[in-house]
């Protein structure tokens, strides 16, 4: 929804890598991008690369980039000190967990559940034993995405894991808030309920 409101208004990437460039000249928080493969690839990846290390990017989310198929990528973008980060899945296969964790640089995206992501009301059964197996073939962080959407989820989470990634719900909040004026105020206090905890 995020994605098809900003392609309905004309935003390109270089307009985002534009408005981190910005927000670096007073955040030091670590910024991720998660964006499908084919504006990257549209872009040229060395180009991206360089364009996303200069703006102050340090690292990439890209769901439909398969492990597998992204060796050469993910090499050229740690040359240009921008992590991947892959992801484990409840149906990952212990072999696949163990190539695609020592792949993935900076951290390791867990979806906690099969099927879409979106705000959910609790968490899958099963997910601390799928963790604490996770965890046993890793060093790297696990932090945990797909139907996170509120504290109490963030604090079961943060109980098993390093992380949880909040999409769907913050993109929530801010279409809610779109046209006040306090709209970064009002995200920024829901996600201060998320990590303080």
């Amino acid at each position: 929804e995020a994605s098809q409101y900003g392609l309905e208004r004309g935003v390109h990437l270089q307009d985002i890598l534009g408005l981190i460039k910005k927000v670096r000249q007073s955040v030091d928080t670590p910024i991720c991008l998660m964006t499908y493969y084919n504006p990257v690839f549209c872009f040229g990846d060395k180009k991206f690369a360089g364009a996303a290390a200069a703006s102050g990017v340090d690292g990439l989310i890209i769901p439909d980039l398969p492990a597998e198929e992204g060796k050469a990528f993910i090499r050229l973008m740690s040359g240009f000190g921008l992590d991947v980060i892959l992801f484990l899945a409840p149906t990952t296969t212990l072999k696949r967990s163990r190539f695609i964790s020592r792949l993935s640089r900076g951290f390791i995206y867990y979806v906690s559940l099969t099927g879409v992501t979106g705000v959910r009301q609790g968490l899958p059964a099963g997910l601390c034993a799928k963790l604490k197996k996770v965890k046993r073939i890793t060093s790297k962080p696990v932090c945990v995405g797909f139907g996170v959407s509120g504290p109490k989820q963030s604090r079961q989470i943060y109980k098993i894991a390093d992380g949880a990634i909040v999409g769907s719900a913050v993109v929530k909040k801010i279409k809610q808030n779109l046209q006040r004026k306090d709209l970064v105020k009002k995200v920024s206090a829901f996600v201060s309920t998320l990590k303080d905890v």
